[in-house]
């Protein structure tokens, strides 16, 4: 089972349809690409594979993976799981100490990247005492080292590729860090298929579908799903800050039935589309996740869409994703209702193939999942999954794979989500926020999503928070205010007030933006936003 064979099926049964478009142009006659057939890149990532090989990455290596999205991001990724090599992703926005940190946990013994990521290495002394080996994509400079031109000119005559088994590790992915240092999630390759056929059954994606990714992680599956990607060319490190005329040429210009984007990415959209009275008709499908999308962008993005297509946002972590999903037409009307009465998000029902609980809050470790206590329907508790995409542990973090697994009498793996939530009587799951985010005072318990909801709902709020100020226990809760552009704080204040007053909550902040995680620009870092206010 190596999930690089999906690759290899698709050159097989349609070897000249197009795997990947590149714009790089645009013109007054249209966008100007190179374009890539499933038969190139299947061909040119075994010709990787094999010059991996020949120097000497043997399969189970750890390989730091430093490439943008590109055909070279493509053709190595397949590459390294052909060759049995475990790539390490670390997101590079996530900060300088931070990220070698990470990879110090890591201790990739080959660094494969860009010019730029070579520099940084040298300059930072990333990797430095466990890095043996050197791929350059691009120019390389005073370093030695493959590089990958070469790499893919190797010939593949004696090249067999090594049979690797489900449970053999694939990949160490990094989390986003938005309430910690990033985590390495340890991706089996029994993972990365089951997430294949969950998406492709459940979203019913078909072959020869076209794909807009906004984020980099999920266009690896594009392959795999039969799906052509067309690249955006735009900064993948702040989706917020995109152009929304882009990429709506981009969904004109090549006819994208599928487009994926972080809630940020998706307001940033919708606002362009709701100003322009654009719509888009050829798009049946769009999916957001990385956050809560907020119900005034699902509302836009209808007004853009054709009745039968809809918006679509799955939940789960990058430990375990999907566990649950909900169409946007399934939102409108009472759930949406609910999340401004103050009942949290409504995520949906968890897919078939996931087993889902809901027990006590605890902020210990639980070994055996036995021991946890199920709560009352109904009743706020922590989100407990158990499936074929969870993982069972993180990269040399013995005490926090402890705090976030349980094991059954029949050896399951289950997975803390580290969410707070509740199962309403048909089943669907409601996110009322992070476990570690909610704010414990002297009467009590508050929920982010479930204050955060009513305050939202006001007009001229963009976004709110529920921050807890001091000890937990003892703490102070404030609702920080992001307005919209333009809006008149003056106008918002009562309606929050009234709204706040009924949890006990007084104290009112704005604030003109919200720290945010750099993945998805859309998880607000609330810990850090609480600093900020209470040093005010």
């Amino acid at each position: 089972m190596n999930i690089a064979q999906a690759l290899s099926r698709q050159a097989l049964t349609q070897p000249d349809g197009i795997a990947l478009i590149v714009p790089r142009k645009r013109t007054a006659q249209g966008w100007k690409d190179e374009r890539h057939t499933y038969r190139e890149l299947d061909e040119l990532s075994t010709r990787l594979a094999a010059g991996l090989a020949a120097e000497g990455i043997q399969p189970g290596t750890r390989v730091a993976f430093m490439v943008p999205p590109s055909l070279e991001f493509f053709a190595l990724f397949f590459a390294l799981f052909k060759a049995g090599a475990i790539p390490v992703l670390v997101d590079p926005g996530i900060g300088i100490k931070p990220l070698k940190t990470c990879l110090g946990e890591a201790r990739p013994e080959v660094f494969l990247g860009i010019t730029k990521a070579h520099i940084a290495r040298l300059v930072l002394g990333w990797g430095r005492g466990h890095v043996k080996r050197l791929i350059t994509v691009g120019p390389r400079l005073l370093w030695g080292g493959a590089r990958y031109k070469d790499l893919a000119a190797t010939s593949v005559s004696a090249y067999r590729a090594p049979e690797v088994g489900p449970d053999d590790p694939a990949a160490i992915l990094f989390t986003s860090g938005s309430t910690g240092i990033p985590k390495g999630v340890v991706y089996r390759q029994r993972h990365f298929a089951a997430q294949v056929d969950l998406i492709r059954e459940q979203y019913r994606i078909k072959p020869g579908e076209v794909d807009l990714p906004t984020f980099p992680p999920f266009a690896l599956f594009d392959p795999a799903l039969g799906m052509t990607t067309v690249l955006p060319p735009m900064d993948f490190t702040r989706p917020a800050r995109v152009d929304p005329a882009m990429l709506v040429s981009l969904i004109r210009e090549y006819s994208v039935t599928n487009l994926f984007g972080s809630p940020a990415l998706m307001n940033t959209l919708t606002r362009h589309l709701e100003a322009e009275k654009i719509r888009l008709p050829g798009l049946k499908r769009v999916l957001s996740a990385g956050a809560p999308v907020h119900a005034k962008v699902i509302e836009r993005i209808h007004r853009a869409l054709e009745d039968h297509a809809d918006i679509h946002t799955p939940y789960g972590a990058t430990e375990c994703l999907p566990v649950a999903t909900i169409s946007g037409r399934e939102l409108s009307g009472g759930l949406s209702a609910g999340n401004r009465a103050g009942k949290g998000i409504c995520v949906g029902k968890p897919l078939a193939a996931n087993e889902v609980r809901v027990i006590a809050i605890n902020d210990r470790a639980i070994d055996l999942a036995e021991q946890a206590v199920d709560v009352q329907p109904g009743e706020i508790g922590e989100i407990c999954v158990y499936g074929p995409t969870v993982t069972d542990t993180y990269w040399e973090r013995e005490r926090q794979t402890r705090e976030a697994k349980m094991t059954d009498e029949k050896g399951r793996v289950w997975h803390r989500m580290g969410d707070l939530g509740w199962q309403d009587e048909q089943g669907r799951l409601w996110f009322c926020g992070r476990k570690s985010e909610r704010v414990r005072t002297t009467e009590g318990e508050l929920y982010t999503e479930c204050i955060e909801g009513p305050v939202n709902a006001v007009p001229g709020v963009y976004r709110s928070a529920l921050v807890g100020i001091g000890e937990p226990g003892r703490q102070v809760p404030a609702v920080v205010i992001e307005p919209d552009p333009g809006a008149d704080r003056e106008n918002i204040l009562p309606a929050v007030r009234d709204l706040i007053a009924r949890f006990g909550i007084e104290r009112i902040e704005f604030s003109k933006g919200f720290p945010v995680d750099i993945r998805h620009n859309a998880k607000i870092r609330r810990h850090e936003l609480a600093q900020q206010v209470s040093q005010r």
